[in-house]
């Protein structure tokens, strides 16, 4: 079974679409900002919260969005998200 990610999807134009429906600063913590994003995609555009999450997870590994702490660290894992539309 391969990935549910249409190929067709440009992951620029999403990644600019989530930075516009953010507020300033948002989203904060590494699971908290992956959920926000995630929920924020499903809504916005109707994907699955599988589709959503697995599309979120190639954002991040494609450099559209990268977390400025470190998850594994409580004390950084409230950072916030560079969200780059222009990875």
């Amino acid at each position: 079974m391969g990935p549910m990610i249409p190929e067709d999807i440009d992951l620029q134009q999403l990644t600019a679409d989530l930075k516009n429906a953010l507020g300033p600063g948002e989203p904060i913590g590494y699971l908290r900002g992956k959920s926000v994003m995630r929920n924020l995609l499903v809504d916005m555009r109707g994907f699955s919260q599988l589709e959503a999450e697995e599309l979120i997870d190639t954002m991040e590994t494609r450099g559209f969005l990268r977390f400025l702490g470190d998850p594994t660290e409580r004390s950084v894992a409230e950072a916030h998200w560079d969200i780059s539309p222009h990875a």
